[in-house]
């Protein structure tokens, strides 16, 4: 299993009037959060699409808002990829709040799609051979 950390600071452009984190927001924090779990592995995204001709589109997204994200607050971003991949990649999530309680939990999938072809593929080798130690036992 491979595990990330990743923190942010809630800008006040991301919050409702209550000062809570706008719900439509924890999807980009999501996407973040992934960016840099792959980069963390020796995956940049950029290169995926620029080099690989890899596109890693969302298929679906489940989230369970626990506790709102307030104005101002550190949040930290535990990023879990718990199994290789095959026809998608699923990406676990839990975001805690300063006081270490969780606020949102979700599960991100994503597929890949040949950029060239715009056809869905299996995980490229490349892909496996770099998460492939993480579940080793």
């Amino acid at each position: 299993m491979i595990e990330h950390r990743h923190s942010l600071r809630v800008r006040y452009s991301e919050t409702d009037q209550m000062g809570y984190v706008y719900y439509g927001n924890y999807a980009a924090y999501f996407e973040v959060a992934r960016v840099e779990a792959m980069r963390q592995i020796g995956i940049e995204y950029s290169k995926l699409e620029k080099d690989h001709h890899i596109w890693m589109p969302v298929v679906n997204m489940h989230c369970r808002f626990l506790r709102p994200g307030r104005y101002d607050e550190e949040l930290t971003i535990i990023t879990q990829i718990r199994k290789l991949p095959n026809m998608s990649i699923a990406f676990d999530y839990e975001i805690l709040n300063e006081s270490k309680k969780i606020v949102t939990a979700a599960r991100v999938n994503l597929c890949f799609i040949d950029a060239k072809t715009e056809k869905r593929i299996h995980a490229p080798a490349f892909i496996i051979e770099k998460l492939k130690p993480y579940f080793d036992a």
